[in-house]
């Protein structure tokens, strides 16, 4: 018998999003005879406790006796369990200097861990995330802060509604004005906004059109490829040589910035990549842009303006184009640009978010669990017995 405990969220900011939702815990059950489910009770847990127990789910503040512990965020030092097998985003394999001390914990305790975001295909292509509805919450939080900063028209914040359907309901009832939207990548997190784009029938135009058009109604046109970047030295686009050699290419958003009114940003940055606009292109006397919903969130990385994360409670911060300095949120004023940067968007909408991700745990991750051996789950096995996993060995210096 394999015992799974899902375990309670401990971070300061606790997150309220859970790898399995109560129905999918007893289907999983159902379906797997040799699986068992155990909660560990949470009063901010998007499902209550006694939603699990309707499921017939056994709840426990001791999951000392499970093989494996699913959670979501890092868990606090002090709460890992020596010899356990772990599963959750531990942000550790950038070497991020805030999670060195779990790192080292994680060594210490002879823990087995299986980052989530290294759970990927044989070809590098991710299994588990909420990029999905980070591009949803993200995008919505976008139009939201345009119609508050301009008066335009009025939506509902995410977390104040339950379900997505809450929020597509509340779609019918609003008309975009005729901007013009720039979408940015190729990920889960661009089909999360480009869902609210149908769901607001904002329509989608070709890039050359975009640039030369002006139109009557709501647009948006998406970046991603050689749409936004092209090399150097023959200004064409390679997506190999690109993911090999970021730093021989450029990026062409710059011609976007003077036909454009909010970037909804959900790209993959790192620091060889080229940022969308550089600080001092926000002075620029065709400078249109006045909302950028930074769904990719990297502190001044290919958004260089987001000085800082947002939070959910304040999601959005004023940025002065002539100072390029932080200042009051939706003035109704072309001199300021509003950045939304939350850092953890799909927990405004954590229930839907629980059930997508639950779905591809079951489907993708726990027969893999199950099997005698799996390659999956090697490649995402950061550290086990005390040592890093050859795969990870580049993390030496940060782990011991």
């Amino acid at each position: 018998m394999l015992r799974i405990g899902l375990i309670r969220e401990r971070k300061k900011l606790p997150d309220e999003r859970v790898a399995l939702a109560p129905k999918q815990c007893r289907q999983v059950m159902e379906r797997y005879p040799d699986i068992k489910i155990i909660v560990e009770p949470s009063p901010k847990r998007c499902f209550t406790d006694d939603e699990y127990r309707a499921e017939g789910i056994e709840m426990s503040d001791d999951l000392g006796n499970c093989d494996i512990l699913l959670g979501i965020k890092e868990v606090p030092v002090e709460y890992l369990m020596p010899g356990k097998t772990y599963f959750f985003f531990s942000h550790t394999k950038k070497k991020q200097p805030h999670n060195q001390e779990l790192m080292h914990a994680l060594i210490a305790k002879r823990i087995r861990m299986i980052d989530y975001e290294c759970l990927v295909h044989s070809d590098d292509q991710r299994i588990l995330g909420f990029g999905m509805y980070a591009g949803i919450v993200g995008a919505h939080n976008g139009l939201l802060t345009y119609g508050k900063k301009f008066g335009a028209y009025n939506l509902p914040a995410a977390h104040s509604v339950r379900t997505y359907a809450e929020l597509i309901q509340a779609y019918e009832s609003v008309r975009i004005p005729n901007i013009k939207i720039v979408v940015t990548g190729s990920g889960k997190v661009a089909s999360g906004v480009l869902d609210v784009m149908r769901q607001l029938d904002i329509e989608e135009v070709e890039p050359a059109d975009y640039l030369t058009h002006q139109y009557e109604y709501p647009v948006f046109t998406h970046l991603k490829g050689g749409d936004l970047y092209a090399r150097k030295d023959n200004n064409l686009f390679f997506r190999d040589d690109f993911h090999a050699h970021p730093e021989m290419y450029k990026c062409l958003f710059a011609s976007y910035v003077n036909q454009t009114d909010i970037l909804m940003n959900g790209i993959y940055w790192e620091e060889r990549i080229a940022r969308l606009f550089e600080k001092e292109d926000i002075r620029r006397n065709d400078w249109r842009l006045n909302v950028i919903a930074d769904i990719s969130c990297d502190v001044e990385g290919s958004v260089p303006i987001t000085l800082d994360s947002t939070t959910i409670a304040s999601p959005v911060m004023g940025i002065d184009r002539a100072t390029i300095t932080q200042t009051d949120a939706f003035r109704n004023t072309r001199e300021t640009i509003d950045i939304m940067a939350v850092d953890n968007l799909p927990n405004e909408l954590p229930c839907d978010a629980s059930v997508y991700f639950g779905v591809h745990l079951e489907k993708y991750i726990l027969p893999e669990l199950l099997a005698t051996k799996s390659a999956i789950l090697e490649r995402a096995t950061i550290c086990e017995g005390g040592k890093l996993t050859k795969r990870y060995e580049y993390l030496s210096d940060y782990a011991y």
